[in-house]
């Protein structure tokens, strides 16, 4: 079970941390990813990772303003988001992907609720 927490109401420019914890399972064979989808749009890709970190990838839209981590310990992963602009809001959503850490959204199976950025201008 993923449960996805942390959005929020945000002034351009400012920073929100989601939060996605992971429960019920064990995860460790998962790599994870952070989606979202705008009113109107299909679900993208933001970034994605492998438990401890040792691999990231980015949409080319976010890197450099979003970092996505994880904290083994807690099983939670995090996207810190820096730099907002209104394009970013959207609810996004944390998904899991058996053993491949990857940006195609038709590899993750697993997905938590969504949490809803708003970035206003």
């Amino acid at each position: 079970q993923l449960q996805a927490s942390g959005g929020g109401l945000v002034q351009a420019g400012g920073s929100l941390r989601l939060s996605c914890a992971a429960s019920g399972r064990t995860f460790s064979r998962y790599a994870m990813g952070w989606f979202r989808q705008a009113p109107g749009k299909e679900r993208e890709f933001v970034a994605a990772i492998t438990w401890g970190g040792g691999s990231t990838h980015y949409a080319d839209s976010v890197k450099g303003r979003f970092t996505i981590s994880t904290d083994n310990a807690k099983n939670t992963v995090y996207l810190q988001m820096n730099s907002l602009k209104p394009e970013d809001t959207a609810v996004y959503y944390c998904g899991a992907s058996y053993g491949l850490i990857t940006r195609h959204l038709s590899q993750y199976d697993k997905w938590g609720q969504g949490t809803l950025v708003t970035v206003s201008s």
